[in-house]
């Protein structure tokens, strides 16, 4: 599916930025007129413009606010969230020592925690106790009766962030009567300026979510549901084979091999003379090496393709033993054929479902087609912890 562009990566970001639209995230007229002024290909004009769109959106927000106007100032800081989000994305050359990449993250950041309370439904920030630190996550609920419910504990994947998930996932799950615990792992968000980088062990980072969640008195300690979205496709399934309080999961979608991505990306490129030939050709390629450094704290492509070896489910995923769906995306560029292959490795109860191309859902992960995938994933919640 093409959207805007011809340039594959450009695409997808434009479709993944206007999908949000479903839950107040975006505009599509504002996606449209972002876009037109991008050049095809260009990654400095991407950022300027999408940090121009969501400085002026953050600004009607703020003024809504400040005249009373809750609902208009929560769309609009919604909006500037993920603008300033997609502003950030391509800015991976060298993030650390990016200024203004740390400022449209913080900028991302700020919008939603503004946004937060003037949702019609409880929200609040919590840390998450992690090794001698905290992974950063919001709890959100259904209403402030404290009654306990099902809730999903959820995270992203490769580029994820703490904000997202609330587009992503929280929203449509607390219309069906979900609560939802979302949070940041090492490698994700705020966590890789910390130091915190990727690691294939998951369950380090989701039992600790579960233990904080068998604190919380609106959570039903008998129906915690894990969710990951992308990365957090192989990431999710890892956690749940080790982490056996789970009533259910959902892998978004299923990912077997991380390495096999990697290698395949760079399509036999091993000198760093023909990898950089690669990737000056290519601006999927470019931003998947270069957010591969970052997350995964490494210097070169040739670490990054070392770094992924241990991310496959081979020898783990016949240890699950909650209930699973596998999710799939009809023409996924990044995990082609790995679902069905995740699928037919579990041993627990499972079901597979593929999102077509000919309804609109056959992107990777289902952009533009969030509602698609609330529907397929919480309908079969709804069945499965019945």
């Amino acid at each position: 599916m093409k959207f805007l562009y011809t340039d594959e990566s450009f695409s997808f970001e434009a479709l993944r930025a206007a999908g949000y639209a479903a839950y107040a995230g975006a505009e599509l007229g504002e996606v449209l007129v972002t876009c037109r002024a991008i050049p095809e290909g260009d990654e400095a004009a991407w950022s300027t413009q999408w940090a121009a769109t969501a400085a002026r959106v953050e600004q009607v927000g703020r003024d809504a606010l400040a005249a009373g106007h809750r609902v208009s100032a929560r769309e609009a800081l919604l909006r500037a969230s993920n603008y300033y989000r997609t502003a950030d994305f391509y800015r991976r050359d060298d993030p650390a020592n990016d200024e203004e990449s740390l400022r449209l993250q913080t900028a991302s950041q700020q919008t939603f925690a503004d946004a937060v309370p003037l949702l019609d439904t409880p929200a609040r920030r919590l840390d998450i106790p992690y090794e001698h630190t905290m992974l950063p996550g919001y709890l959100y609920t259904v209403d402030d009766s404290g009654t306990p419910r099902p809730t999903v504990i959820y995270h992203g994947g490769y580029d994820s962030t703490l904000e997202e998930d609330y587009l992503a996932l929280a929203a449509g799950a607390l219309r069906r009567g979900y609560n939802v615990l979302t949070f940041d792992g090492p490698g994700q968000g705020r966590n890789v300026r910390a130091g915190l980088h990727f690691r294939p062990d998951w369950e380090a980072a989701v039992t600790p979510a579960v233990d904080l969640a068998f604190t919380l008195p609106e959570v039903d300690t008998t129906k915690i549901v894990l969710i990951g979205t992308s990365l957090g496709g192989y990431l999710a399934a890892r956690a749940a084979a080790f982490e056996h309080r789970l009533a259910a999961c959902v892998l978004h979608d299923g990912v077997w091999d991380m390495h096999k991505t990697v290698a395949d990306a760079l399509n036999g490129a091993g000198t760093p003379s023909e990898i950089e030939a690669l990737a000056a050709t290519s601006t999927g390629v470019r931003w998947m090496i270069n957010n591969g450094r970052w997350v995964y704290g490494v210097d070169t492509a040739t670490e990054l393709l070392k770094a992924t070896e241990p991310y496959t489910l081979a020898g783990v995923a016949d240890q699950i033993t909650c209930p699973t769906l596998v999710l799939e995306a009809e023409n996924d560029q990044f995990f082609a054929g790995q679902p069905q292959r995740v699928y037919d490795a579990l041993t627990c109860p499972k079901e597979l479902v593929v999102f077509r191309e000919a309804d609109g859902g056959g992107e990777h992960c289902h952009e533009g087609a969030t509602l698609q995938f609330h529907q397929r994933t919480f309908d079969w919640l709804d069945t499965v912890l019945a």
